[in-house]
């Protein structure tokens, strides 16, 4: 992957780390509910469910593009116009939001945080269907794609990890504020998602 693709992808995975979804809904009620050093254990356990979610994606797409290159660009449009259909099911989606008493909160062990991230990640059929429609703008056939799931698994991992260990550790404080004006950051990302859809299947 050459840096100028790096650098798209880089954008359009903090793009997707920072729009709603389960796993930052939990990331958010966990640091709220915990703290952001126990969340940690959520987190890793979501950014480890959405490597798995990365390597089944790329190669199942690398044992379609085995049988006919044809395939990535059909996987292309297709996946183009899935993004796009996410972009505006984002800018319709509600608010989020919660309200906690963390002195009514029984404590939880690392494990059960983490088997809980990484079950939402796991389980979370979007996840998957995102990841087959936006992974296939980035691959090159003509490069390994064992380096290639290591540079974009890798990237979007670390990404993953440090937007939602924000989102814990402000926990208390971004939840008013998500609540105030939730809708119109929900609307800016359903329209970088709706871009990227747009965009991406062009480029080549």
């Amino acid at each position: 992957m050459d840096i100028h693709t790096w650098l798209i992808y880089l954008l359009a995975a903090i793009g997707l780390s920072l729009s709603p979804g389960p796993n930052g809904l939990l990331a958010l009620t966990h640091g709220a509910l915990h703290g952001q050093r126990k969340a940690l254990y959520t987190i890793s356990g979501g950014a480890l469910g959405f490597v798995v979610l990365i390597a089944l994606s790329m190669f199942g797409i690398g044992a379609l593009l085995q049988a006919s290159l044809a395939w990535l660009t059909v996987m292309k449009w297709v996946g183009g116009g899935y993004l796009v259909w996410l972009g505006i099911q984002v800018w319709r989606a509600p608010p989020i939001g919660i309200d906690v008493d963390r002195a009514a909160v029984a404590p939880r062990g690392g494990g059960s945080m983490f088997r809980q991230g990484l079950l939402s990640a796991l389980t979370n059929p979007k996840a998957l269907l995102f990841f087959a429609a936006f992974l296939p703008q980035f691959i090159d056939p003509a490069r390994g794609l064992v380096l290639q799931f290591a540079v974009m698994a890798g990237t979007f991992a670390v990404i993953e990890i440090a937007t939602e260990l924000m989102i814990a550790s402000l926990a208390q404080r971004i939840s008013p504020w998500l609540r105030r004006v939730g809708r119109r950051f929900n609307q800016a990302c359903g329209g970088i998602f709706v871009v990227i859809g747009v965009a991406l299947p062009l480029r080549s």
